[in-house]
């Protein structure tokens, strides 16, 4: 999924739970959302992992399928 700057558009550098935009050195929140129900997703860290869990009766996600959203 490849997300752009709300500022100029360009495409954003992912890392972690933040975006950041080259051209406009800016960072951005990201919020992790569901893929099946777009709700906000559980972020579980443990030994250096990031896992996603859906509280909405989805389980663990795959970071592969979570859809971000800048907040």
């Amino acid at each position: 999924m490849e997300l752009n700057c709300p500022v100029c558009t360009n495409p954003l550098e992912l890392q972690g739970d933040k975006a950041h935009c080259d051209h406009c050195q800016q960072d951005f929140a990201l919020q992790a959302l569901c893929p099946d129900c777009h709700k906000p997703l559980e972020v579980l860290k443990a030994c250096g992992a990031v896992d996603y869990f859906c509280q909405n009766g989805h389980g663990l996600i795959s970071k592969k399928r979570v859809e971000f959203k800048l907040v």
